[in-house]
């Protein structure tokens, strides 16, 4: 970096004259640099979606993925490096089944996020290592009250709750439109919601970038309250509406 920030980035514990650590602000660039991924807590569940750039012709369909399971009531989606992220995808699998094997029950989904934070917060810290180069939203619904939640993690290890976030390449464009539909809609089932994230995806994708493939999950009623992918039936029906309800908007403007 020129000017004030030369040679305050070449490590990690390293604090620039006007307080920042250059290293984390880069892998936030990392994460803004990746394809839009957003999670919408529901009434009855949560949503995840994600915009997958298509790097060839000859990628197999439903391959590089950026959505999660970390066990049967919680899933991840992902921006940023994906490579980072799977390793951070483990770390949750193993938090949850050791808080299992200790406590015999399943780990509430505050102490995950919470200890997900901190393992991110940690690579922060050292000279010999580098932050993770990926943000996380973790969604949950809870097993016995249903109660569903959802958290953003973000490189530097700091944990956010939300109702509807967006993290990623189209991340301001994609939260003022969940920020407008959780408005007029405040009871907002998952299946009703399907139309509504894959229209935002479509609608903030740059049609600069490569083609994409929409990737939703989700947990639910429909799931079983069991965190997996929305049937390919359903998700066709639901983008073919949402690219209609964007041509249609497009034509009145």
């Amino acid at each position: 970096m020129a000017g004030t920030g030369a040679g305050y980035d070449l490590s990690v514990t390293t604090f620039s004259p006007d307080g920042r650590v250059f290293q984390v602000e880069y892998a936030g660039k990392a994460v803004e640099n990746s394809g839009t991924t957003i999670a919408i807590c529901c009434k009855d569940g949560v949503v995840f979606a994600a915009e997958k750039f298509l790097l060839s012709k000859m990628l197999v369909p439903g391959t590089n993925k950026r959505i999660f399971p970390v066990h049967r009531h919680a899933g991840m989606s992902i921006a940023g490096l994906v490579a980072d992220a799977r390793q951070l995808v483990s770390r949750a699998r193993s938090e949850s089944v050791q808080y299992n094997t200790q406590y015999n029950e399943e780990i509430p989904p505050e102490i995950l996020a919470e200890r997900l934070g901190l393992f991110m917060h940690a690579y922060t810290l050292y000279g010999s290592i580098r932050p993770f180069g990926a943000a996380l939203l973790l969604g949950c619904v809870e097993k016995d009250t249903k109660v569903p939640s959802l958290f953003c993690i973000d490189p530097s290890g700091m944990v956010f709750k939300y109702t509807g976030t967006a993290v990623g390449k189209g991340k301001q464009a994609a939260k003022t439109e969940i920020e407008k539909l959780l408005a007029k809609n405040p009871d907002l089932t998952c299946e009703e919601a399907l139309v509504h994230v894959a229209k935002i995806i479509h609608k903030v994708h740059d049609e600069k970038d490569k083609e994409f493939e929409l990737e939703v999950s989700w947990i639910c009623p429909q799931s079983n309250y069991q965190h997996g992918a929305v049937p390919s039936e359903k998700l066709k029906v639901a983008e073919t509406e949402a690219k209609r309800i964007l041509e249609a908007e497009q034509e009145e403007e």
